[in-house]
This record gives structure tokens, sequence and C-alpha cells, in this order.
């Protein structure tokens, strides 16, 4: 699905803005028909944004079901004659579309765009009324998957099983775009390079005529055509390239265009980086060079905003980025806004990819707890019909980001019961599908600490092995002596055992900002760096570990919890994005690592 863009025969109309909000108290909108007529009463709600955060009825904040939402658009009168789509960058978790009362597109899975070709229903130079209603259940069927739970009062409450807060709404932006009838439809592109000489495979798909013609060529970053093909599939080389590369970047563009009998109908351009990626041996390599990993997991979180997308946050994080040396990290636990991805590829970030496959596990809540009754793999829990939704969330992060140079590593899972004989039957074509849907890039999933390398029953099957390890936190907690030797003895066993590529997806401590003491206290400032500076020490050591992801970047929110203190507090910055002592510690460890 390619993103909407202007172009000589595209345009777009961004439907952002304060959208009229209803809450489904009793779960009849859908059988009383709301999309037929205006929202009552008098709630308004912004997009992108989340709800939970903005009203004083701590009802709304805590409502399980649906929210609706609705605004009247007008139709440029210039698009006569075009294809109209509506598109939605998320619902969280299941959205449902409806223009003038009749439902166009629904999807489910929190964070990946969706579209509905809407030129049926509605007429250029007049309005028509959307309506959106999106539900934040999980079950056991969605990914991330949870279990509602009918209390005796008549309330009903949303267990989950993953570590930060189940927002919803309308998390990223809503777009109105035109398209001619025949257009391209999908663009794939995979890259290779030869000395100075980068090579371009690329393939185009046309709807709306199996007769056309195509033709495309490549421009770089000064504007400057440097090659160009015709056929919507072959092979293009460029002189002299320009490499993308970690904390650089540099795109080319590959501008598409299609003509029937000499009459151009469409222009696309699909934006992309030179670069390969190789696992060789304990090395992963960009561009031949072996690759180490600085960064972190990171949460799309805000106060106020939730998960909800602003230019002016994604710039702050990156900033931050910068400043403390970091130059990759991980989408956990969930797909990106697309505004995220194209500045992590303009700049050279590097990015492992992550599904929402987060909280396949009933061994464990969060990470944090002990779990509920009964095994992960099993009917009701962790079971094909999961299985059929993690396929499809693969199938669609794969179709959104495959042409993004930033993307070096597809995650398909984080966290999920892998010792136990019902992983491998549930991981095994999941694997084999992300490889036939992308050869060009490894796969790996993030391991969890009670699966250690002679109980996990996956591990081989990936490239790149993940590891979340909380030695001195959860487990022997302020005692990082004994913590520093726990953690060496088990990265040597997954080192001896298969002697793969390993980074540390996730290790930290919670801190709460301020908090100091001159003994090894956890929760103080002074424990975090400490913390730090084992762990660090040991992966010097190691000879398999290629690189390190601070869980977190920053505070985030979680759902209620003894554990948690209005949320989780292992960032190296405060929510509101202060550096705590952890964060000029890992300044200096980086710049040193990196040779800064």
């Amino acid at each position: 699905m390619l993103r909407p863009q202007n172009s000589p025969t595209r345009e777009m109309v961004n439907l952002d803005g304060t959208w009229r909000l209803a809450v489904d108290w009793d779960r009849t909108g859908l059988t009383d028909n709301w999309q037929n007529r205006p929202l009552s009463g008098r709630l308004e709600a912004p997009v992108p944004g989340s709800i939970n955060d903005l009203f004083h009825d701590e009802r709304i904040r805590d409502h399980v079901g649906f929210y609706w939402y609705q605004r009247e658009v007008r139709v440029p009168r210039g698009w006569d004659g075009e294809r109209i789509f509506i598109r939605l960058e998320s619902a969280t978790h299941e959205g449902l579309v409806f223009v003038n009362g009749t439902k166009v597109a629904e999807h489910s899975g929190g964070y990946m765009p969706f579209e509905a070709d809407i030129t049926d229903y509605v007429t250029a130079g007049e309005t028509f009324r959307l309506t959106v209603a999106v539900n934040n259940e999980l079950t056991n069927s969605s990914i991330p998957p949870g279990e509602i739970i009918e209390l005796d009062d008549g309330r009903r409450q949303q267990e989950y099983k993953h570590d930060f807060y189940n927002y919803a709404g309308l998390h990223r932006s809503v777009w109105l775009y035109s398209v001619p009838g025949v257009r391209v439809d999908d663009v794939t592109v995979t890259t290779d390079y030869q000395g100075n000489t980068g090579h371009v495979d690329y393939s185009v798909v046309v709807a709306g005529t199996s007769d056309a013609d195509v033709r495309v060529k490549i421009v770089d970053e000064a504007g400057t055509q440097v090659a160009e093909a015709t056929g919507d599939s072959g092979s293009v080389d460029i002189p002299d390239v320009t490499l993308w590369r970690p904390g650089a970047g540099y795109l080319y563009e590959l501008v598409v265009e299609v003509s029937q009998n000499g009459e151009l109908k469409d222009s696309f351009t699909q934006r992309f980086g030179v670069r390969t990626i190789a696992v060789e041996g304990k090395q992963f390599l960009i561009n031949g060079e072996p690759f180490y990993f600085t960064g972190f997991g990171m949460h799309e979180d805000h106060e106020t905003l939730g998960k909800g997308h602003s230019d002016a946050h994604m710039t702050q994080d990156f900033q931050l980025l910068e400043w403390i040396n970091a130059n990759s990290l991980r989408t956990s636990h969930y797909p990106y806004s697309e505004d995220i991805m194209d500045y992590c590829d303009r700049h050279g970030v590097v990015v492992i990819d992550e599904t929402a496959a987060v909280g396949l596990n009933w061994a464990i809540a969060g990470g944090i707890m002990g779990g509920t009754a009964g095994g992960t793999y099993e009917k009701g829990h962790i079971d094909d019909s999961t299985q059929a939704t993690h396929k499809e969330a693969i199938r669609e992060l794969v179709d959104r980001d495959k042409n993004r140079p930033s993307v070096v590593l597809w995650s398909i899972a984080n966290e999920p019961d892998t010792a136990v004989d019902g992983a491998r039957p549930y991981f095994e074509p999941l694997v084999e599908l992300t490889r036939a849907l992308d050869p060009s890039r490894p796969v790996g999933f993030v391991n969890v600490m009670m699966a250690p390398a002679d109980q996990c029953t996956i591990s081989d099957l990936f490239d790149v092995l993940m590891l979340n390890r909380y030695y001195g936190w959860y487990f022997q907690t302020g005692d990082l002596q004994s913590a520093e030797k726990s953690l060496e003895q088990e990265l040597r066993l997954w080192d001896e055992k298969f002697g793969k590529p390993t980074i540390m997806t996730e290790y930290g401590a919670d801190t709460v900002a301020g908090m100091h003491s001159i003994y090894s206290q956890p929760f103080t400032e002074d424990y975090q760096v400490a913390f730090l500076d084992m762990y660090h020490r040991v992966f010097d050591r190691v000879e398999c570990m290629i690189g390190e992801h601070v869980w977190n970047f920053a505070d985030f929110q979680t759902k209620y919890g003894y554990a948690r203190v209005d949320g989780n507090k292992k960032g190296a910055f405060t929510r509101d994005r202060r550096p705590k002592a952890g964060a000029r510690a890992l300044r200096q460890r980086w710049a040193d690592k990196l040779g800064r």
C-alpha cells in the first residue's frame, strides 16, 4: 500500500483537526446506526491523538469498546473524474469507516494504515459526512492479545499482558486523496552495489489497465537524473553512487511514470537508499562494514498526546537521540508512524522494525508479575486465530516498510513464551513467511529472560539474536556484583550455543529523577548509572555482542499496578524529556564506542 503523495497526477487533503466524538457506552452504536446521523453530545477530540488523557471524566479514559469520531469533508471540485480514497494511518485497535452512512472500510490492527476507494460515494465539489468507529478491545485473536473481563457490577475491564498503556483513538493522520484511474499501485525496490556503481532492481504494479507503458528515472538528492529504464520491472545502474549510511542517510528518488498512447496517466515517486545488509558469523554488516547498535527501545508516548503523532515531539526525540550518540532504535512494540520512519530514512537512523506481537506469553504479565492460569499455546489463548492475525500483521509491515533503507532487521515478536513445546509450530511458519515476503533482510524476535539459551525452542530459526535481560533489577535486585556474573555467564552460553550476532534489546532499571543515595540503592539515578556501567563491561567481554538498546528512551505510561508508579520509570529521559544521570553516562559510553 503506497503512502499518498502530491505529484503531477495526484493530490492530497489532510483531515487532521478537531472532530466530534461520542462514547459508545452501551455498545449500541452499530445497531442504532450512529453513522447515519450527526453524533450526539458536545465532546470533541483532536486527530491525531489518544482519547484517554484528554477528559476529566475517568469513565472515558477507562472505557472498553467503541469511540465514534465524525466530521464533514469537502471533496475538491477539481477531482471530478479521479479515483478518490480515504486513508487512515492508524485506528487503535479496530476501525470502521463510514461515508454518508455506508461502511467503506474495516481494519483490525492499531498501528498500520488502511484505506478505501470512495469514488462511488462522494461527488467532487460537495461535502460528505465521514464517521469512524474506533474499538480499543483486545482479544486472544488480536495482536497484541488480551481478554475482556466482565465484572459483577456490569463494568468491563480490558486485561492485557504488555507493559504499556492501551491508548485508543486515531493516533495518526487521516487523508483524502485522489489518483488517476490508471495508476501506480505498488513499487518494490532492492539495492546492491559493486565498487562505485549502485545496482537497483525495481518492480512496478499498475492498476486500472493491463496495457500501459512504464518508464522510471532515478534522481539524486541534488535533483539530477542519474539513470533511467523502461518496463514495469528491471534493473538500473547508478554510476558514482552515494550509499545510504548510518548517521548520514542519502535518498534517491525512483520516479515512476505510467503512460498510454504517449499520454502521461500517473507519476509516483518512491524514495530509496542504496545499501546492503548481511549477517556473517557474529557480525552484522551494513555496506560490508560491521555495525554496532547503540540506542533504545522506544515508545510513541507523550503526556496528553498518548500515542498521538506530533511532528514537534518527533523532532525533539530525534534531536535527543543525536545528542546521546544513539545510531538506532527498535519500534517497540508496534510499527511506528510513517512520519517517524521517513525521518529515519532521511537521517540515517537504523531501525529494527517490530510487529505489534507483544504479550504472547501467559507465563508473565508485562514482564513483571506472575502469569494467569493456563498455558500460552492453547485454545482461547495464543491459538490458530492469533497466528492468522500475526501473519497478516507481518504481511502489512513488510508491505509498508519494504523499501525503507533504515529498516535493517524484522522483529516479529517481543518476549513470547518460547521455552515450551507449542512455540515452534507457532513461530516456524511466521519465520518462513517473513523470509518469503522479504529475502533481503534478516529476521529476529526478542527473547524473554525466562527462555535462556538451553531452553528456548526457536532461536535457531532466526538470523540475529535479541535478548531482554534484567539481572540487577527484576532478578538479583540491587546486587550488581552477582548480576554481573549471571549476565556474563548467560551471554557466553548464547555465544557458545548459537554463535550468532546478538543485540541486548532491553536492559534498564526504574529510576526516579532526582533521587540519589551514596549506597547502591535501586530507583536512584546513581544506581541507574552503576547498572548501565555493569552491563557495558559485560558486553565488551563477550564476542557475539553487536549492540545495546537501553530500555527505555523515556519514561512512559502503563496500566495500573503496584510495580508501576505513574508508569514505567526506566527512561534515560523523563516523560517530558529531561535527562537523568544515566543519559549523560550513555552519551559518553556511546561516543567512546563509536569513536566520536
